[in-house]
Parts: structure tokens; C-alpha cells; sequence
């Protein structure tokens, strides 16, 4: 059983409590270079929430330098040290500070305010962000307790994302949307707290020296505190969980429905919508062709009660003008404009076609035409003069066994001018190898 035990004993491979705290103490500060990059990384995962790029907001998070204060003030806590706790709380808010007033700059002057999904993802936060928060948190704390820290800290200040809820702080900010604000600070206020107290309980548990002492009765008054902190973040996480299980199990619902009673029944569906959080909660529908009467629209709504699809009500678009706009309007609101990688994709896709000019004709042509010719290369290219004027060309480097006879030379240049009459051609043997 001892054996059991010594596998997860904590205090094996533990750094000196000195060297440790030492290490938590000069990572809390926001001054000169830490406040430097916090400022470039709050930019870097703007970008990254703007352009809905996950792997730059992970470079982000990466770079990041939040996490000291907050590990300082888990380690305060544990050892009742409270001018580092003062210290810690101190910088934490100027880190916050700097992070809202960045973010809140950048988003207010970009000129893409669409919320993405990654933006989205951090205005709702629930039970598991918690989860994530402490389990990531307590991660974190026990590397920096190690001898040999190992590789967990990056994945750590992926896992816990204290940059991005503070970006989306900022965003709503900045759209003047204080419901995308208040979720998204709150999952920062869950991270900070969860990963504080994580650090607070491996700090107990690794029986870190007391800086100060303090009476029972205070102490009592600490742990109260820590508690009453703690469930005032969990509750209402748990309502958002549980607001989010209602959800997804009421869209299964509605999907059910769709499928068995008019998807199945071959009515093809060209638009849906669903408004969850309206009230009464609302079904959009639109058919390619079937056109329904009152009494069919009754029986599909009382077939929804059956699916346990209440408090719904069922609209069908039928009225052909009526329906246009809400389509356009539904694909303006998903279809932000086009993704700008898409655009240089497609520019470079025709810059490219523009110089390829080789084809399987061109091939057969020459193989019959000049069968001396054992391979070859073309295609078009720039040539820049003295007085920096641009010419486009054809260039047809060839490889012969023997080189071509000046008849032989000059009908290919002049069949490749007929083939290519807007471009000058450059005929070029190239050497055998």
C-alpha cells in the first residue's frame, strides 16, 4: 500500500520551498519587458480572435506572462504571506488593466467587428471551464514545484486561456456589447480565481512554511473567504452548464423532429432557423415547394409536443418575397466576407495560371512537328529593361542530342510565335547533362 502511495507522492522530486518562492516572487511584477510583451501578446490573440486563427491565439497564450501574479497570490495565500498577496493583486489588476485598454484599442479600430466563433466561444462560461481552470491550474503549480519542471507549463497556459476571455472583454467593449463583456470577464475572474486556488491547495499540501502567523479565528475568517469566493463562481457556472445541456438537448429535439416528420416525408427544407433564447422560443422553416395550410402547420406544432418541443412556435415561411430576404439576410449574417487567405489563395491561384502555358496539345505537337527535340521547358516570364520598362516573354529551353540546324531553329521559333502571337519568344537550347 506504502508502494501505492509513494507513486503519487508529491514530495518526491520537489525544488527547495526557497528556490521556488524565490522564482514565483520575480514573475510577478508588470514592469519594463513583462509589460512589453504582455502588451504584443493581448495584440497577437486580438488578431488571432479577429481572424478566428486558433493557432495564433495559441501563440498568444503561449507568450503570455499572466499567470505570475496569479500563482503569487496562491502562494501568498498558502503561506500567509499578505504583502505578497497585496503585491500580487496589485499587479494582476495593472496586467488586467494593460490587456483591456489593448484589446479594447485594437478591436476599436479594426475594421472587422464580426464576432467569430473563437470570440463567441469565451462569453459563455460554465462548470467545465472551472474544471479546467483548477485541474490546469493545479498542472502548473506542481511543475513549478519540480526539480526537473518537465514540459506541462505550455500546455497549461493553453489549457487555462487567460488571454482570450480578456481580448473578447475587450471586443465588447469596444461594440459597445456589455453582455459580451460581462461573460467574457467573468470566465477571466474563473480562471484567475480556480488557478489561484489551485496553487493555494497543492502550497497546503506541499506544507509550505507560514510567513506570518495568524490566529484560528483568522485564519477561519481566510478559509471562509476562499469558500464564499469559490461558490460564488461555481453556482452561477453551473446554471450556464445546465443552460447549455438544456440547449443542445432541445436543438437534438428539433432535429429529430426535422427529420422525421418532413425530411423523412421528402420535403426538401431551404431554410431553418432557431431562436432558443426567445421567448416563446421560435421554429423557422421553409420548403422548396410544399405549401402548408392552417391545419397542417396545427398538426406539425401539436407533433412537436410529442418530440417534447414545447414552449415553440412554429413559423413556415411561405410567401416567396418575404422569404428571399430572410434568406439573404441569414447568409449576410453567417457569411462574413470572404476569408481574406481565401482571396490571396485565389489571387496567386491566377497569377500562377497566367505563366503556365504548358498543355498535352502543345506536347503532341512538338513530339510530331520536331521529334529532334528529346525534352523541353516553357512558360512565360518578366523581363525588366534599363529604364525599369516590363516586357512579357515566352521562354522554350530545349535539350537535343545534336543542336538544331538554323532551318529547324527558325521554324520553331516562328511556330511558336504563331501559337503565342502577344509575347516575343526566346528560344534557348539548354546543355546536356
Amino acid at each position: 500500500m506504502n508502494n501505492i502511495f509513494g507513486f503519487f507522492d508529491l514530495h518526491q522530486g520537489e525544488e527547495k520551498k526557497e528556490t521556488v518562492l524565490q522564482n514565483v516572487i520575480e514573475n510577478i511584477s508588470f514592469r519594463g519587458s513583462n509589460a512589453w510583451i504582455l502588451a504584443c501578446a493581448i495584440v497577437v490573440a486580438s488578431v488571432g480572435l479577429n481572424v478566428n486563427s486558433t493557432a495564433v491565439i495559441i501563440g498568444a497564450m503561449l507568450i503570455s506572462p499572466l499567470m505570475g501574479p496569479i500563482l503569487g497570490a496562491g502562494f501568498a495565500l498558502g503561506t500567509f504571506d499578505f504583502p505578497l498577496l497585496k503585491k500580487s493583486l496589485k499587479n494582476l489588476l495593472i496586467a488586467t488593466l494593460i490587456s483591456l485598454t489593448v484589446s479594447f484599442l485594437y478591436f476599436l479600430l479594426s475594421p472587422f467587428k464580426d464576432a467569430q466563433s473563437e470570440l463567441l466561444a469565451r462569453t459563455s462560461p460554465n462548470i467545465y471551464d472551472v474544471l479546467i481552470a483548477f485541474f490546469g491550474g493545479t498542472v502548473g503549480v506542481i511543475a513549478i514545484t519540480r526539480v526537473n519542471k518537465g514540459n506541462p507549463i505550455p500546455g497549461v497556459a493553453i489549457a487555462t486561456a487567460l488571454m482570450p476571455p480578456l481580448c473578447t472583454a475587450g471586443y465588447g467593449l469596444a461594440i459597445g456589447n456589455l453582455t459580451f463583456f460581462a461573460g467574457a470577464i467573468f470566465l477571466y475572474m474563473i480562471n484567475c480565481v480556480f488557478i489561484c486556488l489551485a496553487t493555494f491547495t497543492i502550497v497546503k499540501y506541499l506544507r509550505y512554511p507560514k510567513v506570518h502567523y495568524v490566529d484560528k479565528k483568522r485564519e477561519k475568517r481566510i478559509t471562509q473567504s476562499i469558500t464564499f469566493i469559490t461558490l460564488a463562481l461555481i453556482l452561477p457556472s453551473l446554471y450556464f452548464a445546465y443552460n447549455l445541456y438544456q440547449e443542445r438537448k432541445y436543438n437534438n429535439r428539433v432535429k429529430q423532429f426535422v427529420q422525421q416528420e418532413l425530411s423523412d416525408k421528402g420535403y426538401t427544407i431551404v431554410y431553418e432557423k432557431l431562436q432558443f433564447n426567445s421567448r416563446p422560443r421560435r421554429l423557422e422553416l421553409a420548403f422548396l415547394a410544399k405549401k402548408f395550410d392552417e391545419k397542417e402547420i396545427e398538426l406539425l406544432q401539436t407533433a412537436m409536443v410529442g418530440f417534447g418541443i414545447e414552449n415553440t412556435e412554429l413559423l413556415i415561411r411561405q410567401d416567396t418575397v418575404d422569404l428571399q430576404s430572410s434568406i439573404l439576410s441569414e447568409i449576410d449574417r453567417r457569411t462574413v466576407a470572404v476569408n481574406e487567405k481565401d482571396i490571396t489563395i485565389r489571387t496567386l491561384n491566377n497569377k500562377i495560371s497566367t505563366y503556365e502555358i504548358a498543355s498535352p496539345t502543345l506536347k503532341r505537337d512538338i513530339s510530331v512537328l520536331f521529334p529532334e527535340i528529346s525534352s523541353y521547358s516553357i512558360g512565360r516570364q518578366q523581363q525588366y529593361g534599363a529604364n525599369d520598362s516590363l516586357a512579357t516573354n515566352v521562354a522554350f529551353l530545349y535539350t537535343t542530342d545534336q543542336e538544331l540546324a538554323p532551318v529547324q531553329r527558325e521554324k520553331l521559333a516562328s511556330w511558336l510565335g504563331n501559337r503565342f502571337p502577344t509575347d516575343s519568344i526566346d528560344v534557348i537550347r539548354k546543355p546536356m547533362r
